[in-house]
């Protein structure tokens, strides 16, 4: 009964924020799906050593799939210029996703890219099965909490920070909110999740303050992305060194919460099977055993954030190592896995005191 009533205060906890916020009445670019139906191609690509690419133009003839002109054939350019980073490559049979834009004639329609979703679709359901079939009423309670986490970002995140509110307060304000309703919905309502909550939103806000001073010693401008410059160019009031930090203790929140309940969950078992042992014998074992964890969690994070910026590892063999390091981007992405590493470190014996005193005194 407890975690249903939770879960209804969690429920309008998410919608408060956004209810809060004026309405956006900003229209956005309406987009459909469409299939290929035939291809005809103009010309061949021929790319040089000297980087001079010959154009290739595309007549695609594609069938509305979605929206009010569902059934509909239009016939659309497709640009080939033999940028693979650019180029859409299309066969007949490929679904498409379609830009459509009002004109004085009617509706023009582009191709914005491949429709790639139901892929995702197929993974989503795969993880979501795997997780209920194997962890069962605890897994059911972790993909809960991961689609409230996922929500909070979206719904409530997202629009605060867009509506101009500090992102580091914004950020703190919903990293605290998504680890109470996830580490109290896996854990349940006791000594053991609320150390856990404590550990974490400690070793948060101490991951924010070094985010913080980070980006103002070592002048990151924010704009460590390609993605970043597309934001600035849609909302360039946006303060983008906090959208950084904001980044940065985003990143660290999964870790540092599996670091948390590890410790503390370790202490309630250890004090289950002893009443006996003090805090100060408690607080020893919750950190020995997170000595064990703290190696393997740091290499974990550091591995997550080099395979998002393998490009970039690979960079470094055509640079000069000191003009890499002090790249932009490159800083930033160091930045924020030491930044990360540092607050799963700290975690271990914050947590492990506060779970101590908590459980020790709590069970009592």
């Amino acid at each position: 009964m407890r975690k249903i009533i939770l879960l209804l205060v969690i429920i309008l906890g998410l919608c408060l924020p956004v209810f809060a916020l004026e309405a956006n009445d900003k229209p956005v670019l309406p987009s459909e799906a469409g299939q290929v139906l035939s291809i005809e191609t103009f010309g061949e690509i021929k790319p040089s050593l000297h980087g001079e690419l010959n154009h290739v133009k595309q007549s695609v003839e594609v069938k509305i799939l979605t929206g009010s002109h569902k059934g509909e054939k239009v016939i659309v350019e497709n640009m080939l210029m033999g940028n693979p980073a650019y180029d859409i490559k299309l066969k007949t049979g490929d679904k498409v996703i379609l830009h459509a834009e009002q004109a004085d004639g009617g509706m023009n329609f582009f191709i914005a890219d491949k429709k790639r979703v139901s892929v995702l679709y197929a993974l989503s359901g795969l993880f979501f099965a795997l997780l209920i079939i194997i962890g069962r009423k605890k897994g059911l309670f972790s993909l809960i909490s991961i689609l409230i986490t996922l929500g909070l970002i979206f719904w409530a995140l997202t629009p605060l920070i867009l509506s101009g509110l500090n992102p580091i307060l914004a950020t703190v304000l919903i990293c605290v909110l998504a680890s109470v309703i996830t580490i109290y919905l896996v854990g349940g309502f006791n000594a053991k999740s609320t150390a856990a909550i404590l550990g974490t939103v400690l070793s948060l806000s101490i991951a924010g303050i070094l985010s913080i001073l980070s980006i103002k010693f070592a002048s990151l401008t924010g704009f460590s992305s390609e993605e970043s410059m597309f934001l600035f160019n849609a909302h360039p009031t946006l303060n983008f060194v906090g959208v950084l930090a904001s980044a940065m203790i985003i990143g660290a929140l999964g870790a540092v919460m599996d670091i948390g309940m590890s410790i503390s969950s370790t202490i309630n078992e250890l004090f289950s099977s002893n009443t006996q042992m003090t805090v100060r014998e408690l607080f020893a074992s919750g950190m020995n055993v997170g000595q064990d964890i703290i190696g393997t969690m740091a290499n974990t994070l550091i591995l997550a954030y080099l395979g998002g910026a393998l490009s970039l590892v690979l960079l470094s063999s055509n640079i000069d190592l000191q003009k890499f390091f002090n790249l932009n981007q490159v800083a930033t992405e160091i930045s924020a896995a030491l930044i990360g590493s540092i607050a799963i470190v700290l975690c271990v014996p914050i947590t492990a005191i506060i779970a101590a005193y908590l459980i020790r005194y709590g069970k009592k």
